[in-house]
């Protein structure tokens, strides 16, 4: 049974005045990637292809650990693109031959006279060819309880999000300041006077 499950989820974040703009910062994709899942289940690919390995998710009575390769790259403005590349179940090989999983999202930063703002957007799609037992619940259920799982998956993605991001961008602010002789006292980067 085919079946296809979709979430999506927003995200907006006020960032605090640093004397190093998050412009900066977001053109590491890795620190991103680290935001977002814990360090543990990351393993780097190259220099723009991460492979996450998720917590087992629970659907129905099966149990998944999807395994995503995501490439997660930045343009010369700091906006982020995230895109799934690849997809393993693993420990499920009749259910990973039939799973299509695209995850598409973006982070971009933006000005305004209040200071400076991230917003961004992820879309998660899974299609699934399903065994026969759940060919014998009803569509709805399955599409209900397939969907609300992945808009926790990205939930909980978001939280971390929130939480790690501006936490990260003031620690690398600090050793990058720390580097080049300034106070972590708020100042903007200094101007040479060429006379």
């Amino acid at each position: 049974m085919a079946i296809r499950f979709i979430a999506s989820q927003s995200v907006e974040i006020a960032v605090p005045k640093q004397p190093i703009p998050i412009q900066h910062y977001l053109r590491q994709p890795q620190r991103l990637v680290n935001a977002m899942v814990d360090n543990s289940r990351i393993q780097q690919l190259s220099s723009e292809v991460f492979r996450l390995k998720m917590r087992p998710l629970a659907f129905m009575s099966l149990s998944i650990q999807p395994t995503v390769d995501m490439r997660v790259w930045a343009d010369a403005n700091g906006m982020i693109y995230l895109r799934s590349v690849g997809c393993e179940i693993l420990g499920f090989e009749y259910i990973n031959q039939r799973f299509a999983l695209n995850l598409k999202g973006y982070l971009s930063p933006y000005h305004l006279s209040t200071g400076t703002r991230l917003q961004g957007r992820a879309d998660l799609e899974v299609q699934v060819d399903l065994p026969v037992p759940f060919s014998l619940t009803p569509k709805p259920i399955l599409e209900a309880t397939g969907n609300g799982l992945l808009k926790s998956v990205l939930l909980t993605v978001k939280q971390r999000l929130l939480h790690q991001l501006l936490l990260d961008y003031r620690h690398w602010v600090i050793s990058q300041t720390k580097e080049i002789g300034l106070d972590d006292d708020g100042a903007e980067l200094p101007i040479l006077n060429l006379e």
